[in-house]
């Protein structure tokens, strides 16, 4: 069954502060094989022009998709996430994140489209630090595949 396209639009409450720490930073930089020393190193990031090390660009998927879960276990858009696949992420920064950030993000249903049978939902995270101003906007592609001709 087609999602809602009346959920277009609907924001969901802002998350609670995330703080981002200089070993999550660290951790991750090794886990994606990125050796930057902006990301480990606090004289390397100085030296670039940042107050402290910063994340890979990547590093603040793992914030917004857990904010995006409001969206996906919201009972009334019945989204069957056994279904779902990621489609696409997309990043907007306005700086990068850092070590002691705290941020929250705001999820909004951005589309829903019905494509093949499948249902796209793209949704907006956008990410703002702890004095309100923005980092980031996300957009995460999600796709719940159609069940096939036995319902699977």
């Amino acid at each position: 069954m087609a999602l809602d396209q009346s959920f277009v639009g609907r924001t969901y409450p802002p998350t609670d502060p995330y703080e981002v720490g200089r070993e999550k930073i660290r951790e991750f930089a090794e886990a994606i094989g990125d050796t930057n020393p902006a990301y480990t190193d606090t004289e390397a990031a100085k030296a670039l022009g940042h107050p402290d090390v910063i994340a890979p660009p990547t590093f603040v998927f793992a914030i917004t998709f857990k904010a995006a879960g409001q969206v996906i276990q919201d009972p009334q858009l019945g989204l069957d996430y056994s279904r779902v696949v990621h489609g696409d992420q997309k990043f907007a920064y306005s700086r990068p994140v850092r070590a002691g950030d705290r941020l929250t993000v705001t999820s909004t249903i951005e589309s829903i489209k019905s494509l093949a049978g499948n249902d796209v939902l793209d949704i907006r995270g956008e990410v703002h630090d702890e004095a309100g101003e923005h980092v980031v906007t996300t957009v995460t592609k999600l796709v719940a595949r159609a069940a096939d001709e036995e319902g699977r």
